[in-house]
């Protein structure tokens, strides 16, 4: 009798718990299902008609949107330069923000200037960023255009160059984006308990073998999860980079944002911009799952 009343209890108490958690997830699903599930279906049906985007007659045409993107040399440019972005961001955005984490760290509340000024630039707007470096790189009257006029030579122009275009918008992502990750990793840095320090100072080490040998280590979680945020922001990157230039000169900095934008609200080609945006889904997904799946196996190793 005892053990059938436990178990009513038990059962009352999971259907209690089961009606709580689904009350409060409810309003979050809803809004999840209006401003993420729909839109992304909703793409998908757009990507199988030709529509202008404005006009009522929509021309359904099946998978020739999606045929065209396949054979679309634009497209793929545009996916090389997000991968390019996406390795470069990788290659200097973790090592330098880590770096600049492991400076505040040991300064403690000496290096508090330090991380203010180092903050700042993520707490700027893209868009004011854009506009601010595509002054400040002019080719006339940018600053490295007048130190070369100052000694004798003619204008530099960074961001009308296709060879030299792409590398110095990355230059000012990665100048954004440091402090974000910087912030990150001081705060993993906040999780190390400080006796290890003191054991290992005990011990011998010294402050490079303490950070190889326990910091790292520790640290390799939020490294990871850093580098995945940075993998999937870089392929899917449009404001400062639209900003800056456009795409140009060209297709040299042509990203898959930047080709969805153009192609749907310029040349008002809606249903192709469409297959541009499901495209552009289906290779951060498979991208950022293959990503995750990788670094996980690692972290387990």
């Amino acid at each position: 009798m005892i053990g059938k009343t436990h178990n009513t209890l038990r059962l009352a108490r999971q259907r209690s718990v089961r009606a709580a958690a689904a009350v409060f997830l409810f309003p979050a699903m809803f809004f999840m299902v209006i401003f993420i599930l729909y839109p992304i279906i909703d793409s998908f049906i757009t990507s199988m008609v030709q529509w202008n985007g404005m006009s009522r007659n929509r021309t359904f045409v099946g998978i020739a949107n999606w045929m065209q993107l396949v054979k679309d040399a634009n497209f793929w440019a545009a996916f090389g330069n997000n991968v390019i972005i996406m390795f470069l961001s990788l290659l200097f955005q973790v090592p330098f923000a880590m770096i600049l984490a492991t400076f505040l760290d040991i300064t403690e509340s000496k290096g508090v200037i330090f991380k203010v000024v180092w903050f700042l630039p993520y707490l700027i707007s893209s868009v004011a960023i854009g506009v601010l470096f595509k002054f400040a790189l002019d080719a006339n009257y940018g600053i490295f255009a007048s130190i070369s006029k100052a000694l004798g030579g003619g204008g530099v122009d960074l961001l009308g160059n296709p060879r030299a275009a792409l590398f110095t918008v990355i230059g000012v992502v990665c100048w954004q984006y440091i402090p974000f990750y910087m912030v990150l990793y001081l705060a993993a840095y906040g999780t190390i308990p400080v006796e290890l320090y003191e054991a290992a100072s005990i011990d011998g080490a010294t402050r490079n073998q303490y950070f190889w040998r326990v910091s790292l280590p520790l640290l390799k979680p939020t490294v990871i999860s850093g580098a995945t945020i940075s993998i999937i922001g870089s392929l899917k990157y449009f404001d400062l980079v639209f900003v800056m230039t456009g795409g140009g000169p060209g297709v040299s900095t042509e990203l898959m944002a930047t080709l969805m934008y153009k192609t749907s609200f310029v040349k008002f080609n809606m249903g192709y911009g469409a297959t541009v945006a499901c495209g552009m889904f289906l290779l951060i997904t498979i991208v950022a799952f293959i990503t995750i799946t990788t670094l996980n196996k690692k972290a387990e190793v």
